[in-house]
């Protein structure tokens, strides 16, 4: 059974940098790629970033290109989100995500491509 912790969620003033992880357990982590999320107060959730099996593509929506960097480190089994330069827009619940298809070529951003999710972290950036 694949199983996603988050964690390293919190507060934080604006400018500031938070670093997500993401345990995960239950199959080879090095052969799935892993995507970040985050659901707004009031709004649909939304792709964040994305790493291949490969960790060779790294995907990066607009909005925090530049200030977020994913990561991965397969001999702990864990995914990165390292986030600098936060604003209050960065406010959200911040989901880890898998999918179940191994070694895929590409890193998407589409939620129903990811089949199992963790729980979900809180980042609140004060301004």
């Amino acid at each position: 059974q694949v199983q996603l912790v988050e964690s390293g969620g919190g507060l934080v003033q604006a400018g500031g940098s938070l670093r997500l992880s993401c345990a995960a357990s239950g199959r080879t982590f090095s052969s799935y790629g892993m995507g970040w999320f985050r659901q707004a107060p009031g709004k649909e959730r939304e792709f964040v970033a994305g790493i291949s099996w490969s960790a060779i593509t790294p995907a990066y929506a607009d909005s925090v290109k530049g200030r977020f960097t994913i990561s991965r480190d397969n001999a702990k089994n864990t995914a990165y989100l390292q986030m600098n330069s936060l604003q209050p827009a960065d406010t959200a619940v911040y989901y880890c995500a898998t999918p179940r298809i191994s070694r895929l070529g590409y890193v998407s951003s589409i939620q129903s491509e990811y089949n199992y999710w963790g729980q979900g972290t809180q980042v609140t950036v004060s301004s």
